[in-house]
This record gives structure tokens, C-alpha cells and sequence, in this order.
């Protein structure tokens, strides 16, 4: 299998897996890879594979394909070749395929056979273990292919915020609802007791049958009663008086009417109610008015009451309810995005730590990565990337043992100083970290920097334009990633339009090692 690997420019790190056949590489959409750089044409060159063959062609790109340093138009390629492209520098790379079976559990290993590791993982027969397996490799398997599709971070976040959702729900709904039904309770006995004020004050005319004569304006004006209706056993309603001699046909009416008929002595007298569960908390309470037969001195149902509530208690509660929801939902998001900011940093930082360490590494300033925070999980990771850079390192080695060491910037900036010792206009110098080496006057006057106090210090930090300062640096990077290649770019300054001009020094290591920046006016 061959593959392009971006060892310069601005793709740098990045792979490109060439499959059998040919395969297009531009800034076209439809390139078979693409690649969005400026200076790339949209079908720029090709690389045919058959077998272990590649064969490159240009594919009549604007500014040309490189092989080995060389313009060509098309080639044969082979491992390790570089191919250059406007700010990308790919090197071709023939990976050997090995089959690799992870497991859990070593088996007996063929030492003829390619394969280098196999392993199987296998549920445990604890419990504990297999709950461990079951969420592993069932449920983890959802959440990996989401993965695959979306950012971890926003996997995270939404996973957070269910789990803010599902938290309030478990901690705050019970609550919630168990003020409410005691206040919907507290609300039906206030019916029973408005049904058995009905029966007490009028317990005359009841006790004789005569339902006309029933006085019930007491709840025209009671608090949260939205309406009633007091019938007889067949449905006819005596009161209110403008519903009189009408038949119940209100819904939560009839039920109660029906089920009361179903009712034995001995449950006639529990209430019946209904709540509706709207916005406004309606609740249905229905009862029995019972009232004492003369002939035979026990108390018998004679007719039955329907109120509805509507009570502000409960109006006010289901508002609270709203309101301490959404109350507990923003000040726990809050709660939740600071704690995701930790975990998230928490997590990302030794990540961030072993990318710094390795460009150190490859750039001679350590020996190996060396991580000070406890990550258990990354260990394995790290020391396989330090195996794999001892290796590399020997391998670049003259003599196979010691790392061959980066050189140092100073016999660099020592030669670019005495290029500028005879130069004519402005002219800055810049280490390989890009700090200030050394500015001769034409250039102080230009930029309004001073060699004295700027010797050392990041160009972003010196520099009163930032603009100026990140055209420079651009222009750096830009041309340590072609080779030391001069690069340049129209800026103004100082109300003159100026050609900056970039070189770089690059080392036997192949890194820019000082960088010669010079000054030349459009006029």
C-alpha cells in the first residue's frame, strides 16, 4: 500500500492513502483527494498505483509539479521520493500490510506468521466485570459511531446536558409533584365539605325529597369554583336555577352520575374527582348529597353535586412548577459548561503536552516525552510513541546509536549578520523560533523597533502594526516549508507600499534555522 505523507508546508502531518488505480489530487471538488491550498490547481497531478508501480503525471497544473526538487511533467515514483506542490511538500511512502487482531487474552503466537499481536476479549463471569463488558462494547458502541461522525467535545456536551435534563427530573420532579397532589387533595375535601354544607343547611328540604327548594348561591361566590350542578339520581339538575330542569350532559357530569349508580352503600359516600392537567388546573369534584330519611332514621343519597375548581392556588403552583424548572435548568447549564470546560481542558491538555514535546523531540530540544500529569490511559500511547522515535532517531544516526542531535541557530544568524553588515536597505533577522536577532537602522526606522530592546522578543510582541507582524511571520513559515525558498508579499509602510522579502537558512536537519527579511520599495 502506498500512501502521501505532508512532511513540509502547510498540510504538514496530514496522509493521503493511495487505493489501486488512479488516483487525482487538487482543489477540486470532484479531486479523488483533495487537498484546499492555495496555489493548487483543481486537478493538479495524478499517481497511478499497480502493484508496487506509481506513476505520476502533471495534470497541466498552473504552477507545476516537483519530484525530487525537479519539474516533471510525469514520472515513475518510487518509496521515499518527495513530490512538491505550492505549499505542500509530500513524500511517497510504501506501507508494508500486516494483519493486526487485537484481543484481551494472548494466544499462542506463530512466529512464521506476519501477524503481531492477537487477542481476544471475552465477557468475564463476574458480575461486575460483565456489566463493565456489556456497557463497553454495547452501549459505547453507540455512542462510537456517533462518534465517528461528530466531534467528541459536542458528543460530550450533549451528554451533559441529558444527563442536567435527566438529573432535575429525578431530583426536583418528585418534589414538584408531590406539592401538587397535595395541594389537589386539600382541594377535594374542600369540595367534600362544600357537599356536605349543601346537605347541612339544607337538610329540611332534603330529608323530605324536595330538591327545588335547595339553596346552593353560597358557591355562586365561593373561592376557585368555576361552576356546578346539583341532580337527582336520573340526571335532572335543580340547581343552579339556570340549568334547572335541564339534563346533565357535562361530561365530567355524567361520570360521576354513572358511577355513583355503580357504587354500593358502603362507597357512596367517597368524592369522586378529576383533574384535567390543563394550564389552568381545572379539577372535577363530584359527591353525594346525603340527607336523613324520616321514616326510616338512616342517611340515604338523595341527589348528587358536580363542582369544578379552578382554584389560583394551583394555577400559581403549576406556574411555580414552570418557573423552578427553567430556573434549575440555566443555573445547572451554567454549573454544567463550567465543569465542562474543566474536563474538557482537563483532558485535551496532555494531548496539547505530548504535541509539543514531540515537535521538541524532533527538533533535538529532548530526548523522549515525558508527561508530569497522571493520564494512565495515555501511558501506553506515550510509550509507543517514544519506541517509535527512538527508533526513527537511530535510524537517522550515522553510527546507529545516539540520537543524531538538531544544530543550533547560531552559526546561521552569524552568517545572515554578515550578509546584513553589507546590505543597502532595511533588513531584519530572525531565529528559528522567530525572535528578533538583529535590525540594522534603515530597518528601526522603518518599523519603529529597536534592536536594543526588541533583541529577543516575538515580532507579534515588538511590532506597533500586528498586521505587518503576521504578514512577516507568514511569510517565514512560508518559506521554511519550500526549502528556504524566498518568499514575498506588498505591504505599507509608513504610507509607502513595501515588497517584503523572506528568505530562510535550512540545516543539515532540515529545519529553518534563521530567517533574512529585507525591505524594498515599490517607488
Amino acid at each position: 500500500m502506498f500512501k502521501l505523507v505532508a512532511v513540509g508546508g502547510k498540510l504538514r502531518g496530514k496522509e493521503i492513502i493511495l487505493t489501486e488505480g488512479e488516483n487525482k489530487i487538487g482543489r477540486g471538488m470532484d479531486a479523488d483527494h483533495q487537498i484546499n491550498v492555495n496555489g493548487v490547481s483543481k486537478h493538479h497531478f495524478s499517481i497511478t498505483v499497480t502493484g508496487d508501480v506509481c506513476f505520476l503525471e502533471d495534470l497541466g497544473s498552473s504552477n507545476g509539479t516537483f519530484v525530487n526538487s525537479k519539474l516533471t511533467k510525469s514520472a515513475t515514483v518510487k518509496n521515499r521520493d518527495k513530490i512538491a506542490v505550492p505549499n505542500v511538500i509530500f513524500q511517497l511512502v510504501y506501507v508494508k500490510e500486516k494483519k493486526v487482531v487485537v484481543k484481551k487474552k494472548v494466544a499462542k503466537v506463530n512466529e512464521d506468521a506476519e501477524d503481531s499481536i492477537e487477542l481476544t476479549e471475552t465477557m468475564p463471569n463476574d458480575l461486575i466485570g460483565k456489566i463493565k463488558y456489556i456497557f463497553k462494547h454495547r452501549i459505547m458502541s453507540v455512542v462510537y459511531s456517533f462518534n465517528e461522525q461528530y466531534e467528541w467535545s459536542t458528543i460530550f456536551a450533549i451528554l451533559l446536558f441529558v444527563f442536567i435534563c435527566c438529573n432535575i427530573a429525578l431530583t426536583i420532579g418528585p418534589v414538584l409533584i408531590d406539592s401538587r397532589s397535595l395541594l389537589i387533595k386539600e382541594i377535594v375535601a374542600r369540595g367534600g365539605q362544600y357537599a356536605d354544607e349543601v346537605a347541612r343547611s339544607n337538610r329540611i328540604a332534603l330529608s323530605r325529597g324536595n330538591l327545588e327548594q335547595i339553596d346552593t348561591r353560597f358557591l355562586d361566590n365561593a373561592d376557585g369554583v368555576e361552576s356546578y350542578e346539583l341532580f337527582d339520581y336520573q340526571g335532572r339538575i335543580v340547581r343552579p336555577v339556570s340549568k334547572q330542569n335541564n339534563y346533565v350532559n357535562d361530561p365530567f357530569s355524567v361520570k360521576v352520575l354513572t358511577t355513583l349508580k355503580e357504587r354500593g352503600e358502603e362507597n357512596i359516600r367517597k368524592p369522586i374527582y378529576e383533574y384535567t392537567g390543563d394550564a389552568e388546573g381545572e379539577i372535577g369534584i363530584g359527591k353525594a348529597i346525603m340527607a336523613s330519611n324520616s321514616t326510616t332514621g338512616k342517611e340515604e343519597a338523595v341527589g348528587i353535586i358536580s363542582i369544578k375548581f379552578r382554584p389560583k392556588t394551583l394555577t400559581a403552583a403549576a406556574t411555580n412548577s414552570t418557573s423552578s424548572y427553567l430556573e434549575s435548568l440555566i443555573v445547572t447549564c451554567i454549573v454544567g459548561m463550567f465543569f465542562f470546560g474543566m474536563i474538557y481542558y482537563l483532558t485535551v491538555k496532555p494531548i496539547g503536552d505530548m504535541r509539543v514535546q514531540l515537535e521538541e523531540v524532533l527538533r533535538g530540544k529532548r530526548k523522549e516525552i515525558e508527561l508530569k500529569v497522571l493520564f494512565q490511559e495515555i501511558n501506553p500511547l506515550r510509550s509507543s510513541v517514544n519506541s517509535i522515535l527512538q527508533r526513527i532517531k537511530e535510524l537517522q544516526s550515522d553510527d546507529g546509536g545516539e540520537f543524531a542531535e538538531i544544530e543550533e541557530d547560531g552559526k546561521y544568524i552569524r552568517q545572515l549578520y554578515e550578509f546584513m553588515a553589507g546590505a543597502q536597505g532595511p533588513v531584519m533577522i530572525l531565529n528559528s523560533e522567530k525572535l528578533i536577532e538583529h535590525i540594522n537602522p534603515e530597518a528601526e526606522d522603518l518599523t519603529g523597533m529597536r534592536e536594543n530592546s526588541a533583541s529577543g522578543t516575538s515580532l507579534l510582541d515588538s511590532a506597533r502594526d500586528q498586521g505587518f507582524a503576521a504578514t512577516v511571520i507568514d511569510l517565514c513559515d512560508q518559506s521554511a516549508n519550500n526549502e528556504g525558498t524566498n518568499q514575498s508579499e506588498v505591504y505599507e509602510l509608513t504610507g509607502k507600499n513595501y515588497m517584503i522579502h523572506v528568505s530562510s537558512l535550512i540545516g543539515r536537519d532540515n529545519f529553518a534555522k534563521a530567517f533574512y527579511i529585507t525591505f524594498v520599495s515599490d517607488d
